[in-house]
């Protein structure tokens, strides 16, 4: 099963990423787009696995208070085939140690990852090629900061994922969450 940890988000974020997707697709000459169920915030990629317990128990063991999560700014990732497009988050103490956490409890649990440095996004297209002319940059300054810059939810939970191609089409499920509460459950 190919699982990852992430952060889930609230429906007003969402809309807010999709709004922000809809603004931006008309500048766009080629890339696709994150569907609204897919947008989330990964601490940390596990990959395929059949260790499900292991991963749940490195999730179980989290420990860390709710606390803010704060939209920023739009930027991307310079890919050869096209850009990936995200939208970034205020930097925070808290998610920073959170992510920590998470990878360091995956390691004693056995698990590899990447060892890229974490950075805190939003996927929101890959392969994205922007038409002549439009700077992302402008776009994240007047318009994206208009309707989305400092719009915040509360992070109460961290979710294990799974991650598998339905019908064609990539669906993430949740099978695990532990609550900054601690409370852990299965699906």
């Amino acid at each position: 099963m190919r699982l990852f940890v992430a952060l889930q988000l609230s429906d007003e974020i969402k809309n807010c990423l999709m709004q922000t997707i809809q603004k931006i697709k008309p500048y766009q000459s080629a890339g696709h787009f994150v569907k609204k169920e897919n947008l989330h915030l990964t601490l940390a990629f596990i990959g395929e696995t059949p260790h499900i317990s292991r991963a749940k128990q490195a999730v179980m063991q989290l420990r860390q208070e709710p606390f803010l999560l704060e939209l920023n700014q739009l930027g991307t990732f310079h890919r050869s085939t096209g850009d990936i497009l995200w939208a970034g988050i205020q930097p925070n103490s808290s998610l920073q140690s959170l992510a920590q956490q998470i990878q360091q409890n995956l390691k004693e649990q056995g698990f590899v990852l990447q060892s890229t440095p974490f950075f805190p996004h939003l996927t929101l297209g890959r392969e994205v090629i922007f038409n002549q002319g439009f700077s992302l940059e402008e776009f994240s300054k007047e318009e994206f900061s208009s309707y989305a810059k400092k719009r915040s939810m509360t992070i109460e939970k961290v979710s294990l994922m799974k991650s598998e191609r339905v019908n064609g089409k990539l669906k993430y499920t949740e099978i695990a969450f532990v609550g900054l509460n601690n409370i852990m459950a299965s699906k």
